[in-house]
């Protein structure tokens, strides 16, 4: 009896003493892991190099740039991509991914048992964690050694991410074929979409591409990519994710073999951003993704219509804050013929015409003639300057109204010497333009047929105020400078700014033009090298140029025949809703014939050609 109470004892000493040292082992064996995962963590930068975005004012994708080792690479969250994938790639790929930590035994131990019988891979045991591993730290080889370093690896990783962390770098990484990495390069590359909303066999496909990516690729192996997708189908009908029909649904859909390019939209804009891009960070610009598709559709349309080396640049603004929502610097960024790479709407050029309006404005606001006071159109002599029209010949008496509708250059010349021409560049300098005049020239009549130099810029900052009541708004598209001022200021007055856009809404549409509700401007410069149209409804602002970037003449250029269809066809094509343009302002009239006022005497010697209605 004694006796075995002393074996007793001895049992549980040496099972004390046993336990004891087990637990010395692990104690050790986890310090000595702990600072082996100090001593050698997993390469796990804080953000993922990833290509510069330039987005629109939505956050939509506008231009991306490759990574400097050549890759399409975008950076990727899991409230970007549809969950439906989400689920399926953790179905095929890890389908305990949510709660091992980093290392799947039950899928290690089937993996060898189907290696052990049948002699060869039937399937990988390799989770998300250790695809992770290798991805951002390949391989030298396939050995055991490599899976073990990838099993520890991933261990680290589960310490230092979360899962959902762990998803999106693998979502960011993942090979694609060729130069694409990572689920949005992919998506947009072979589907022309963000993977935010993908089909059922769109998520399949790219479930399958990064295992083989090279050969599955459907662009080089349309064949074998359909298969792939086709397998992935089949384990999510076994897997219960979907249903047979949906499956069968999806198995019908054609696998595209056509690889797309990213986008590639507001190319001058974008590269004017790069110098600002922060890693990781996306740029972001005003523009509106729709917009600037649709005006790009119609300058390179336009082009091909006009012929070879010349160019069209586009800009669209909101008057009521001065952002621009679509610009175009060229026909195309890549034309050599075309010098795409100049960006035309920073360019200063003669604007023709198109700064008629704003001097019958200020005589508006001045008092000194209403829409159907008469103006005589004949030749005029002011001191060796002598004004002609387009065509050359002569009206006679026009009124006002119709002289700026026809945008006669003797009555506005005439109306320019009464105004005074520094007055009205004062007020464009007022509203943040400063136009660009002869050295040591002080400004002059010549001013108002063109004699004078602006941007596209400028011409549509100055016709946000006609859209708004006549304030301007300083335009910006996120390039600028952050300590760049923005300032509004009046152009006009109200009820000058809307007899001014009563009379240009009444000018007659070039012929087949699919918009109305827009009232706008042409003009033409001098030996036909710039054509121009200006153009706005009660919100936005379209102003067109057409020429070629070398500023050579284009015999039969002119605003209305050459830029005027293409102002039209950008508001349509914009997609924009017209918005109505301004009523009358209270007080403001158009007084009949009979109302107007005896002006001869009053205007006096510096406006003689004006008469009594």
């Amino acid at each position: 009896m004694r006796g075995s109470a002393m074996l007793s004892k001895k049992i549980i000493r040496r099972a004390a003493v046993t336990a004891a040292s087990f637990v010395g082992v692990l104690a050790i064996s986890a310090a000595a892991l702990w600072e082996l995962d100090r001593a050698f963590p997993p390469p796990l930068p804080a953000e993922l190099t990833v290509s510069t975005e330039v987005q629109d004012r939505d956050g939509q994708l506008l231009r991306a740039f490759a990574t400097p080792d050549g890759y399409w690479r975008l950076g990727t969250r899991l409230d970007q991509v549809d969950k439906q994938f989400v689920d399926m790639l953790v179905t095929y790929e890890d389908k305990r991914f949510w709660d091992h930590q980093g290392v799947d035994v039950l899928a290690l131990g089937r993996a060898a048992g189907q290696f052990a019988t049948s002699g060869h891979i039937v399937s990988g045991g390799s989770t998300l964690s250790m695809q992770l591993a290798r991805l951002i730290e390949p391989r030298e080889s396939r050995s055991l050694g490599s899976k073990i370093k990838q099993m520890l690896r991933a261990i680290q990783i589960e310490r230092r991410l979360s899962k959902s962390e762990i998803l999106e770098r693998y979502l960011t990484l993942a090979p694609y074929g060729g130069n694409l990495e990572g689920v949005r390069a992919a998506s947009l590359a072979y589907f022309g979409k963000e993977p935010k909303r993908l089909t059922v066999s769109e998520a399949a496909l790219l479930v399958a591409l990064p295992q083989l990516p090279e050969k599955r690729r459907p662009d080089r192996n349309l064949a074998i990519a359909h298969a792939a997708r086709d397998r992935v189908l089949t384990r999510m009908v076994s897997s219960g994710l979907i249903g047979e029909r949906e499956a069968a649904r999806a198995a019908l859909d054609d696998v595209s073999g056509l690889r797309r390019t990213l986008p590639a939209l507001a190319p001058h804009a974008a590269y004017a951003m790069l110098p600002r891009a922060v890693p990781g960070q996306p740029l972001k610009l005003t523009i509106r993704k729709s917009v600037q598709e649709g005006l790009e559709q119609v300058a390179r349309d336009a082009a091909t219509r006009l012929g070879p080396h010349l160019s069209v640049a586009m800009v669209l603004a909101d008057s009521r804050t001065g952002d621009i929502l679509g610009e175009v610097g060229s026909a195309n960024f890549f034309d050599a013929s075309r010098s795409g790479w100049i960006d035309m709407t920073k360019i200063v050029r003669s604007p023709g015409s198109t700064l008629k309006p704003f001097i019958y404005g200020l005589a508006f606001e001045q008092g000194l003639v209403a829409q159907e006071t008469l103006i005589e159109d004949s030749p005029v002599d002011f001191g060796g300057y002598r004004p002609k029209n387009f065509d050359m010949g002569y009206q006679g008496d026009v009124s006002i109204r119709q002289a700026l509708q026809l945008s006669l250059n003797v009555p506005a010349i005439r109306v320019l010497d009464a105004v005074g021409p520094a007055r009205l560049t004062a007020r464009f300098r007022q509203a943040g333009v400063n136009p660009i005049l002869p050295v040591n020239e002080a400004p002059g009549l010549a001013i108002g047929l063109g004699g004078v130099g602006v941007t596209l810029r400028d011409l549509v900052q100055l016709y946000t105020g006609l859209a708004n009541g006549g304030r301007t708004h300083t335009l910006h598209d996120g390039t600028e400078p952050a300590d760049a001022g923005r300032t509004t200021a009046t152009i006009l007055n109200d009820q000058a700014n809307w007899q001014i856009i009563d009379i240009l809404s009444g000018v007659k549409p070039p012929e087949g033009a699919l918009q109305r509700g827009i009232a706008y401007k042409t003009g033409t410069s001098y030996g036909y090298r710039d054509a121009w149209s200006v153009g706005f409804d009660g919100r936005y602002v379209l102003g067109v140029w057409v020429g070629r970037p070398d500023a050579s003449a284009v015999p039969g250029l002119s605003g209305y025949v050459s830029a005027a269809p293409i102002l039209f066809e950008g508001f349509v094509r914009s997609g924009l809703a017209i918005v109505p343009l301004p009523g009358k302002p209270p007080g403001a009239f158009t007084p009949k014939r009979e109302e107007l006022p005896v002006t001869l005497a009053r205007f006096g010697a510096g406006i003689d050609g004006l008469v009594q209605a």
